[in-house]
């Protein structure tokens, strides 16, 4: 549906230039949302899609092992989105402080990432509400070192920013003046908590993603906080009890419509067919990861049957196999302290994972040597290839 522009333009001075900022009407859209038609079995087949993966992450023999590195490499494609070039395996390899050659400054702004969201479900699960002070407390994480930490972490801005182009006057699209920041973000915080309007939680979270694109309230980070928001809001309101559903690959693999999209919606007001799109990426990454979760069980089951059959080395090394599902990347004295094994057990289980081909040594050196799980990592580095 055409509704026509969903916002005014305010004409605002930046430095010796005019230029027209748009500021978005408050939420939902008027008129309502045309849910009859193409929207609504989309709809359907997203919850579904949601509900079969909050089943499948009841089932996992263990949450945590699966959320560690999931929420990693939603870090690094979310980054990515935003122009870091770092891995997966970089990422892992930082948080053994270990990482030879990789830029810093982008290593840093992904596990900035993974603190921001553990530090956004751990306030949600303990009751704080999803308001404007919850996400100025994740951007406060987000930009805490590295790069972007001098553009005011955890408070909206206090100048002009803009999208594309060198400057305001050239600029693809002019965010709201930072003067109406506060009241825009105050009608977002109520519509995120609007009761009684009979919205479902996944339109309510694909209208507010866009809206805070719209707004931009901060000068670097909006991106990748309006991407977390989405799993905020899904874990607040129940429909999934694990943070297991992430849509950067999805926008990822299709900038260029979700860039169009948000532009119709502003211009024309066609938010159904942006919903659209957002319905059909939490299909898509909700049977992505239900799948994810399926292949690493089956990997998982059959090493282990694998180590299972080699005789009296068979104890030590599936501990050891157990350390490196936790943590894919591992040095000889993290799976020792992990373990609890001696060193020379260790050094033997993990002889015995290379020879069966599931572990692999990553350094050729004698000393201070990294292993790594190769097919779980390849398994998860799926999607996360630089972007071209």
């Amino acid at each position: 549906m055409k509704r026509g522009e969903t916002g005014r333009y305010e004409v605002t001075a930046v430095g010796a230039e005019t230029v027209r900022a748009f500021v978005p009407n408050p939420l939902p859209p008027s008129p309502p949302l045309a849910l009859t038609g193409g929207l609504q079995p989309l709809l359907e087949a997203a919850a579904f899609a949601l509900g079969r993966l909050d089943g499948v992450s009841t089932l996992l023999p263990d949450k945590s092992l699966f959320l560690y590195a999931y929420v990693r490499k939603e870090a690094v494609l979310s980054s990515q989105i935003e122009g870091t070039q770092s891995s997966l395996s970089d990422l892992l390899l930082f948080e053994l402080d270990e990482a030879p050659g990789v830029p810093l400054d982008d290593v840093v702004e992904v596990s900035n990432y993974v603190a921001a969201l553990e530090h956004g479900l751990a306030r949600v699960r303990g009751g704080f509400p999803l308001s404007n002070r919850l996400i100025r407390e994740i951007h406060g994480v987000l930009l805490a070192r590295g790069r972007g930490s001098g553009k005011d972490p955890g408070e909206f801005r206090r100048s002009q920013n803009w999208i594309g182009g060198s400057r305001p006057g050239n600029a693809a699209f002019v965010p709201p003046p930072h003067t109406a920041v506060p009241e825009c973000m105050a009608a977002l915080e109520r519509f995120v908590h609007a009761e009684g309007d009979g919205l479902p939680v996944l339109l309510r979270a694909g209208l507010a993603q866009v809206q805070f694109e719209t707004i931009h309230p901060f000068l670097d980070g909006n991106g990748r906080v309006g991407r977390l928001l989405i799993t905020f809001l899904l874990c607040q309101a129940g429909v999934l009890g694990e943070p297991l559903l992430y849509l950067s690959l999805y926008l990822k693999q299709n900038r260029p419509t979700y860039y169009e999209l948000l532009d119709r919606v502003r211009r024309d007001g066609d938010w159904e067919t942006w919903l659209a799109f957002f319905l059909e990426g939490v299909k898509q990454v909700a049977d992505g990861a239900v799948s994810t979760a399926e292949r690493l069980g089956e990997m998982f089951r059959i090493d282990r049957a694998r180590v299972e059959e080699s005789g009296r080395r068979a104890g030590s090394a599936l501990r050891v196999h157990q350390a490196l599902k936790a943590r894919p990347i591992q040095s000889m004295p993290g799976v020792r302290d992990t373990t609890g094994l001696s060193f020379p057990a260790v050094s033997s289980a993990m002889d015995l994972l290379v020879e069966l081909g599931i572990a692999r040594e990553l350094t050729g050196k004698r000393r201070n040597r990294l292993f790594v799980y190769d097919r779980y990592l390849a398994i998860l580095n799926e999607g996360t290839e630089a972007i071209t």
